[in-house]
This record gives C-alpha cells, structure tokens and sequence, in this order.
C-alpha cells in the first residue's frame, strides 16, 4: 500500500540513540528519494535526512555525523538511526516521500534528562 507508517519513537535521556522506521511500499522506495522531516515545538517542519533510489544520502548539517539514514529491502523500511542525541532533537519525526505531499503520521522524540 502507497501509505507511510512511521515507528520508533520514545523518551531518551540526552547522549542516547533511537532508531526510527518507516514502512512502505517498495514501489515507493525504489523509484523515489525518501526523507524524514522533524517539527519541534514553536518551529516549522524541517528535512533531516533523505536518501534516493540509488542510495545517496543528505543530512541537515545539525544531524550530519550523528545520524543515519538507511533502507532495508527485506523489511521495506527506511530507518533512521539517531547517536548523541541532544534536547534540541526533539520534535515530531515524519517519514516523506521527498517533494511530495506524502506523509507518515509522525513519531514523538523526547531527548530530556
């Protein structure tokens, strides 16, 4: 099915990881670059990650060397593997298909001590 359902999210004190995934369809993720966004309170929805169908990645510079966008062909998912995590990582984590009006119904990230 051409929906996306995100997983994953939690409360984590700061320092600590959490792995986010995201299902759908490998029609999806073969033939478009996905991304995962994230909404902080008080702040507009921003792009963290995406990934293409060829497997390049991008990382907003806030995140880069601390997370890490991947796809597991078996599972169908696109994961996010986030290390270090800081307070200001918190937010709402939606799963996209890149410039489109695609969404997931988003995941809570907590990062408090």
């Amino acid at each position: 099915q051409e929906h996306l359902v995100e997983s994953g999210g939690g409360l984590v004190h700061p320092g600590g990881s959490l792995r986010l995934s995201c299902a759908a369809s490998r029609r999806l993720f073969d033939t478009y670059t996905m991304a995962w966004y994230r909404e902080a309170p008080g702040k507009e929805r921003e792009l963290v990650a995406r990934i293409t169908a060829f497997g390049g990645t991008y990382y907003t510079y806030s995140v880069e060397g601390r997370f890490t966008i991947s796809k597991d062909y078996l599972k169908n998912t696109v994961n996010l593997q986030m290390n270090s995590l800081k307070p200001e990582d918190t937010g709402v984590y939606y799963c996209n298909v890149y410039g489109e009006d695609l969404w997931g119904q988003g995941t809570q990230v907590t990062v408090s001590a």
